[in-house]
């Protein structure tokens, strides 16, 4: 465990895998179409490499990692979650600050990805990421992609 701006960030485990799907069904419909469940329980089995959870009093309150592509260049940005009554008390800026660090440690590492939505895309606009594109409805009807990247400097 790391305390990274006052807040416990520490690797995801397997046995935090009940906690993480609670966390999605609290965002959902709200951040994650119901249908996206899949996805990441197959991401928590098979990608969770460099997946964390932020913890407050010993309670996982927030989530998200990083995954790396084209042979280590790119690092993506990935499920992000926070408790929705934990929005606005810097649960989600900590962990992206956290991972930031982390990714800017890999030497290969050159450019930054977050695939996000019209929701949240803001909120990634604050670190310096970028929209590149933007996709109708391709998470689900209603849920657009937002394709932001930032170099990593």
């Amino acid at each position: 465990m790391v305390t990274f701006a006052g807040m416990n960030i520490r690797a995801y485990q397997d046995t935090d895998g009940e906690a993480v799907l609670a966390l999605l069904r609290s965002n959902t419909p709200d951040y994650f179409a119901p249908e996206e469940e899949q996805d990441l329980v197959l991401y928590l089995q098979r990608d969770a490499e460099h997946y964390f959870v932020l913890e407050d009093g010993g309670r996982l309150v927030a989530c998200g990692g990083f995954n790396l592509w084209e042979e280590g260049a790119i690092a993506r940005i990935s499920w992000d979650m926070v408790q929705p009554e934990g929005q606005g008390k810097g649960w989600g800026s900590a962990l992206v600050r956290f991972r930031l660090q982390e990714i800017k440690k890999i030497p290969t590492v050159t450019t930054i990805v977050v695939r996000t939505s019209q929701l949240a895309f803001r909120f990634y606009e604050r670190f310096g990421f970028r929209t590149q594109e933007i996709v109708t409805d391709y998470w689900a009807p209603g849920y657009n992609l937002y394709h932001m990247v930032m170099a990593a400097e």
